[in-house]
């Protein structure tokens, strides 16, 4: 019988908790709008000090977890390499950006939302839902640690190039807005530059100091509960700023879930069937679908606020990412071990 893992407590119950957040804070500011007052206090232009602070903690554990030295493991088969950069640097990207078109096209600040959200690869929850399958772990995280550079190098050009000059190409004038690409630089390298360099620059520190079992068995687990925290904290404090809004908009949640949910569905079946024709066991494939299937919310959030403002539907449309992206991948786990029941018989 297969032996499956289980969510640790947090993880297990993650969509409650960040359906309390959103209650709680839907609750604040539409029966104490002055809390919305107060937190616009600590505003700058469109930066909320908060949230950045919460944005920027949110990302610093994944990349604490980050092992540059494992990004040798991935060059040892460069078909299913470049296989796996294909996926999340052109055909997410892409499925997101036509997904975000078809059905969201009298709602532009909700689709450059979610086209935000395509071109961010999973970079820190994906290592939960690759450990529930039985998948690589250590491929898992070298495919992480390669997606978190290439997010560094790569998204602010990857947001311009999206939001900025393709949409007119299809007839949405609406979504050629006049934002630069040192803009999104600027939020990229804030919200996710600085906790890279954190999360780097630590781990090998701490290692050096208190070695490598001590870092693993007392640092990472104390540290590793910040990114839900602050997560729920971003959310509380976007959806008191919002809560007017969203008890008039209800059905909208609905309607961004809907290109999401067909989004996870398409990347994960499909990378899995073309994993398995190029032949790639069972533990590496799931590895490689559940990377292409999952999105760093954190980062689309994080851009999100910095160019858009935190009160924008952009921001909006990244907050529900985590809402539909926990109960759908944890369905993909047991969608993983049908395939392996059914192609991989005699994997253990």
């Amino acid at each position: 019988m297969e032996q499956r893992k289980q969510l640790s407590f947090l993880d297990r119950y993650l969509t409650l908790w960040i359906f309390s957040a959103m209650l709680l804070g839907i609750s604040l500011g539409y029966f104490i709008p002055q809390t919305a007052d107060v937190i616009n206090q600590f505003s700058k232009g469109s930066t909320n000090l908060p949230i950045a602070i919460g944005l920027i903690i949110m990302m610093y554990p994944p990349f604490t977890k980050v092992k540059l030295a494992e990004l040798k493991q991935i060059f040892s088969n460069w078909k299913l390499l470049g296989y796996s950069l294909f996926l999340t640097l052109v055909i997410g990207p892409l499925l997101m950006f036509g997904l975000a078109l078809w059905l969201l096209p009298h709602h532009p600040e909700y689709m450059q939302g979610l086209i935000l959200v395509g071109l961010a690869p999973c970079i820190a929850m994906v290592v939960v839902w690759i450990d529930l399958a039985n998948g690589n772990n250590a491929y898992g995280a070298g495919l992480v640690a390669a997606n978190a550079v290439l997010q560094v190098v790569l998204y602010s050009f990857y947001a311009y190039l999206f939001i900025s000059v393709l949409p007119p190409y299809f007839g949405y004038e609406g979504s050629a807005l006049d934002i630069s690409i040192v803009d999104i630089a600027k939020s990229v390298g804030i919200y996710l530059g600085i906790p890279f360099i954190l999360g780097i620059s630590s781990r090998w520190l701490l290692i050096q100091l208190k070695g490598s079992a001590w870092f693993k068995e007392q640092y990472i687990p104390k540290v590793s509960p910040l990114t839900l925290i602050a997560l729920l904290f971003t959310i509380v404090v976007m959806f008191t700023l919002k809560g007017q809004l969203i008890v008039r908009i209800p059905f909208d949640v609905l309607l961004i879930a809907l290109p999401l949910v067909i989004y996870f569905a398409i990347m994960f079946i499909g990378s899995f069937i073309i994993g398995k024709r190029l032949g790639a066991d069972y533990a590496t494939n799931t590895a490689i679908a559940f990377t292409a299937a999952g999105n760093n919310f954190e980062l689309a959030i994080a851009v999100a606020i910095g160019v858009f403002g935190i009160n924008s539907g952009q921001a909006f449309a990244g907050v529900i990412g985590p809402l539909v992206e926990v109960p759908a991948l944890i369905l993909l786990v047991n969608v993983a071990f049908y395939f392996k029941k059914k192609w991989y018989p005699h994997s253990s």
